[in-house]
């Protein structure tokens, strides 16, 4: 473990003002370094208290590493515009990442749910990001989320004890419970929308392709490393898998060299325990440490 220096920092984004934390090792920094991007407003407090803890154990293994809030977000001023427009925050928060650390020669963006979906759309335009860690990212459609509960939650429900006991004990509410079956079972059944395939999204107008879609053409254009961290015990990691599993041309994405898979199946989406964080901290530390 090396000592690290913890360094406040305010730069620009168009007018407003961001607010970042720089971890910087004390010596034998890594030339390359980790930007963490969050999506939708978070706290620094709870699950969320993880990006803090990812910081602090990546630059303890020598790597920088610097997290930022978003325009709208936290300590930062202006309007948060959503996940999908998170673009010229990234090349800001890049730039002044670069510009304090002159030792780096590239970065990887570190993203869980939607600021792992943000750092996919961003990454083919900027040739400093050598890597994606992308954390159960976030393809969310009505169709993809019914399918994820029919296939995975009602089914780990069905086979739990603790399901048969709050039947039989009559504190089950099954005539509810049978209605949101059913109507997942609904929301399953309609079609895609926003619906190019992703050979046909490669032309198309990017706002009106639904979630997957834009996630995996991005992907596709995407030359550099991949990593992927996904959560076994996560409907939103099941709604990505089951998009990939739907799919010829994901699955052989996924099968690239490029691309390094690792699952915590116990895992939940936001990594609580103390054990599935370390285990986050240190694969990617070591994926970082190959490129």
């Amino acid at each position: 473990m090396v000592n690290v220096a913890e360094k406040p920092v305010v730069f620009k984004c168009s007018d407003e003002y961001l607010f970042g934390i720089l971890h910087a090792p004390e010596s034998d920094a890594l030339s390359t370094g980790v930007l963490i991007v969050v999506g939708g407003p978070q706290y620094r407090v709870g699950s969320h208290r993880q990006f803090v803890e990812l910081a602090r154990g990546l630059a303890q293994q020598g790597i920088p590493v610097f997290r930022f809030d978003c325009r709208g977000m936290g300590d930062s001023t202006g309007v948060f515009n959503g996940f999908e427009h998170l673009d010229n925050d990234i090349r800001s928060a890049i730039d002044t990442f670069m510009n304090n650390m002159p030792s780096l020669q590239k970065l990887v963006i570190w993203g869980l749910c939607d600021g792992a979906s943000a750092a996919a759309f961003y990454a083919p335009s900027d040739d400093r990001v050598a890597g994606l860690c992308l954390v159960n990212p976030w393809i969310r459609t009505e169709k993809g989320e019914a399918e994820a509960f029919v296939k995975h939650y009602y089914l780990s429900r069905v086979l739990s004890k603790a399901f048969w006991k709050k039947l039989f004990s009559g504190q089950l509410k099954i005539f509810q419970a049978l209605g949101s079956f059913a109507e997942n079972i609904k929301r399953a059944l309609i079609a895609d929308k926003g619906g190019a395939s992703d050979q046909e999204s490669r032309n198309a107008d990017h706002e009106k392709l639904s979630l997957p879609v834009k996630l995996f053409r991005d992907l596709t254009r995407y030359s550099g490393s991949l990593l992927f961290i996904i959560s076994g015990n996560d409907l939103t990691a099941a709604e990505f898998i089951d998009a990939v599993e739907k799919n010829s041309e994901r699955k052989q994405l996924m099968k690239s060299s490029r691309v390094t898979m690792f699952r915590l199946p116990d895992a939940d989406h936001t990594f609580s325990r103390r054990v599935w964080m370390k285990e986050v901290v240190e694969k990617t530390a070591d994926w970082v440490k190959s490129l």
